[in-house]
């Protein structure tokens, strides 16, 4: 499947049709089904952002992203992962201690 055809079967499982979504994010129907049936290549990349957060899709392979969690926080994660894995044993343990230390600390604990 491409990428335009992964978002058109998430935009039709989670709307009644493509031009309700259109609507609803607020991009030209006409836009959008130029897109969806050319490919998204040509599309402004903070477009298909939005879409992506909208339909909870990772921008990247478009898989599904855990619909509780919002999409800057999932790309942050990754992001921490991939300097993490780069790290030998001991880097990895001072990380875990500073992440330790500081998750102590009222002024880094994260507010939900």
């Amino acid at each position: 499947m491409t990428k335009a055809e992964v978002l058109k079967a998430e935009i039709l499982s989670q709307y009644k049709s493509v031009r309700q979504f259109a609507i609803e994010m607020e991009i030209p129907y006409s836009t959008l089904v130029t897109a969806l049936d050319r490919g998204i290549e040509g599309m402004a990349y903070g477009t298909v952002i939005k879409i992506c957060d909208k339909l909870s899709l990772n921008p990247v392979d478009f898989a599904p992203l855990d619909k509780k969690s919002p999409l800057g926080s999932k790309i942050l994660e990754n992001r921490v992962m991939e300097y993490y894995v780069k790290l030998n044993k001991t880097g990895r343990k001072k990380a875990l201690e500073l992440m330790e230390d500081y998750a102590q600390l009222d002024k880094y604990q994260a507010v939900d």
